[in-house]
């Protein structure tokens, strides 16, 4: 597996991560076992980054990553996230809305309590899952910074945030990395790229597939479970408004004989200018699929033919249909 330099704190990691939210049941029941071995196969492949989130499966997501890389602690990076909040366990307050929780106290105790469902002395890269509107982002980056210096955390990110917010944030610590939504339908961070790289900012591509949009695995929106929180995006309520742009995107991956989450993933990469896309996945044979990408390279032909086919048929939906979750 290759390897990339996340931002300029010194943190290295492999060329691509593995999400891990998917493997806590968030697109429908996921087997034990099998995301075990989804883990497993992962280390064997020469994946450091794992990537979770204290909300992920009602926080049973840390434990269930801590207890899987426990043998392997020494050779991984370990990445989680906090800000929701979970009154009543449900992580959504009156009207089903999402809390978010930045103050400095919040921060210590969420560090705390995550250390502790990970079953670890130090978490390796912490990130603010969402800004808290009610808190300035430098009290937020402050309390973090405590963190780093008392030994809790070694690295500190921000998740779904605007230019404006990381350059505020970069003034009171150095930000290893942002990790936003990155893939051929979500766009948004390419125009951050030059202000990341000047102020030596890493990448973490979450989605890098849409939501498994572009794996190709989902072919209408009555596909998905009951169970399946995509039944929830807008974009995949508009599947058919959206089935031309996928249509053609397998054709091209057809042409390239790569897979279209390969075709996706390696888009990602290639455009992104040293991103690190964390796809996640609950069976190994797609993570074996999703691995290959790495060694893609698209060509200035391929990465237009990619740009010319999501601008013939814009995109239908917002990201999510809490608007509040997008950058901030």
């Amino acid at each position: 597996m290759k390897t990339v330099r996340l931002g300029d704190a010194g943190l290295t990691v492999s060329a691509m991560g593995l999400g891990c939210m998917m493997i806590a049941g968030h697109y429908g029941q996921a087997d034990a076992d099998e995301s075990t071995r989804v883990i497993d196969t992962a280390v064997d492949r020469g994946v450091t980054l794992f990537d979770t989130a204290n909300v992920y499966g009602g926080s049973h997501n840390e434990v269930f990553v801590g207890k899987a890389l426990a043998k392997v602690r020494d050779r991984v990076v370990i990445a989680t996230k906090f800000g929701f909040t979970r009154p009543g366990g449900g992580g959504k307050g009156p009207g089903g809305a999402l809390m978010v929780d930045g103050s400095p106290k919040h921060v210590h105790e969420a560090c705390e309590a995550s250390l502790g469902r990970l079953g670890i002395e130090t978490i390796d890269l912490y990130y603010l899952h969402r800004v808290d509107p009610k808190v300035p982002i430098e009290e937020t980056v402050g309390a973090m910074a405590e963190l780093v210096a008392e030994g809790k955390v070694r690295y500190i990110g921000l998740s779904e945030v605007s230019e404006p917010t990381v350059r505020r944030a970069a003034k009171i610590h150095p930000i290893t990395a942002v990790q936003n939504e990155y893939s051929p339908w979500a766009r948004e961070p390419e125009a951050m790229l030059p202000a990341f790289k000047e102020l030596g900012v890493g990448l973490v591509a979450y989605s890098p597939l849409g939501r498994g949009f572009f794996s190709g695995t989902v072919t209408s929106y009555e596909q998905l479970g009951e169970d399946d929180n995509r039944r929830g995006y807008p974009r995949f309520k508009a599947f058919e408004q959206n089935r031309p742009v996928l249509e053609q995107f397998t054709e091209l991956a057809k042409q390239r004989g790569c897979s279209p989450a390969q075709l996706a993933l390696a888009f990602v990469m290639t455009k992104g200018e040293g991103a690190v896309p964390i796809p996640g996945t609950k069976h190994v044979n797609h993570l074996l699929d999703n691995l290959a990408a790495v060694d893609i390279v698209l060509t200035p032909d391929e990465l237009a033919e990619i740009e010319r086919i999501t601008a013939s048929v814009p995109v239908t939906g917002e990201r999510y249909a809490d608007t509040t979750l997008l950058l901030a």
